[in-house]
């Protein structure tokens, strides 16, 4: 089984930035649209932002014009540039495949652990 590791979250005042960072599996970066999901506390996970192959992007209404998505492909990763953070980004933030599909889990690929973003008022 493969995982993706993510990095870069922290505690942040409303206001401030962060930049995480998503280490992916070349097989699956390489064909996928890859994005940011992130799970509040008693919240379904949700998609924050995507990136096709062809470096397309998606935003999610609540992120757009803060949050910027990019990915370098001769490393395999994923960046995720968090501009204005509000309370409401609190969350813990994962990296993956969109969409996360029973295709990408036969083939071994799971969730990481995400990353911890905290932003206080």
């Amino acid at each position: 089984q493969v995982q993706p590791v993510e990095s870069g979250g922290g505690l942040v005042q409303a206001g401030g930035s962060l930049r995480l960072s998503c280490a992916a599996s070349g097989s699956i970066f390489s064909q996928n649209t890859m994005g940011w999901y992130r799970q509040a506390p008693g919240k379904q996970r949700e998609l924050v932002a995507s990136i096709t192959t062809g470096s397309s992007t998606y935003y999610g209404d609540s992120v757009k014009g803060r949050f910027t998505i990019s990915r370098e492909n001769a490393k395999n990763m994923i960046y995720l540039q968090m501009n204005s953070l509000k309370p409401e980004d609190t969350a813990v933030y994962y990296c993956n495949t969109v969409p996360y599909s029973l295709r990408i889990f036969a083939q071994g690929h799971r969730w990481g652990q995400g990353t911890q973003v905290t932003v206080s008022s």
